[in-house]
């Protein structure tokens, strides 16, 4: 028993010490949005699954959730696309190439973008919720002959808030996913559709009775999404949602990102509808 609990305590301690990353490149992806690409100090790279989040230090500063954007197959640099929106991802994005970040992690469940072969696949994102679902797009065009139709259907803010625009052409063009675009502004001179993201799930062409979504975004995106989806006929347990917020320490301890009897950190960030439903549809928990 004591070399149990001795193992669990060191398996505490390591969570809550960073690996030293160095920034390689600072992509800039929209007017506030960026994607670092971070290269492990020594030792090797660091193993995510799709939808897993790490803890990202910048030193004197402080630290932030922030979701892996990159690809999980593993070998490469770690992403994380991150918007400037206050202190920490301030200084995390001003950050200079060859400049050293710390990590922690990855935290959390994953995706499961397993569940979805041998039917259909319906990915929906809110904003920067793409980047959480972009290693998922990404492992399932790796192994796309694994799925039927792939759907991904995405609002934006804006045409200049669009995220991975490159990564939208080539998912259609050379991996035959089918991508709708939406926004909740478009200048005179857009062309795409306007209007919320909810709105292209009845539209869609998937069938019901053999579809996995992943769906991530707003809060209230996310539910009135999950509800669209049902109203399909997609079943609540295979509808997938990212929960992310308030996340302090990554490892359940500090209780900040308490749902109900769920810590995210630990329990989530991804969950099933049909665990979520009565918790989502609760004010003020």
């Amino acid at each position: 028993m004591t070399e149990v609990l001795s193992a669990e305590r060191s398996q505490a301690v390591d969570a809550m010490l960073p690996r030293s990353f160095r920034v390689e490149r600072t992509r800039r992806d929209t007017r506030d949005t960026f994607t670092l690409e971070l290269a492990p100090v020594g030792g090797d790279p660091l193993r995510f699954a799709a939808g897993q989040f790490t803890m990202l230090l910048a030193a004197g500063v402080g630290e932030v959730p922030i979701s892996i954007s990159g690809d999980p197959s593993g070998g490469g640099l770690l992403e994380h696309t991150i918007r400037n929106v206050g202190s920490v991802t301030r200084a995390l994005v001003a950050t200079p190439r060859g400049g050293v970040l710390g990590v922690r992690g990855p935290f959390g469940t994953g995706w499961e973008v397993e569940r979805g072969e041998g039917g259909d696949v319906v990915l929906v994102a809110g904003g920067i919720g793409l980047a959480p679902l972009r290693p998922a797009l990404l492992q399932v065009v790796r192994n796309r002959e694994r799925y039927n139709r792939v759907l991904l259907l995405y609002g934006a803010r804006t045409p200049e808030d669009i995220l991975f625009a490159p990564d939208l052409e080539r998912w259609e063009r050379d991996h035959d996913v089918e991508v709708a675009v939406t926004v909740d502004n478009g200048p005179h001179d857009w062309r795409g559709r306007v209007g919320l993201v909810t709105r292209l799930v009845p539209r869609a062409g998937f069938d019901p009775s053999r579809t996995t979504a992943y769906v991530c975004g707003p809060e209230v995106m996310m539910r009135s999404t999950a509800l669209a989806l049902r109203d399909r006929g997609v079943r609540a347990d295979r509808i997938r949602l990212s929960m992310e917020r308030n996340m302090k320490c990554g490892v359940g301890l500090c209780g900040h990102c308490q749902l109900r009897e769920l810590f995210l950190c630990v329990d989530g960030p991804v969950l099933g509808f049909d665990r979520l439903e009565p918790l989502m549809s609760r004010w003020e928990l």
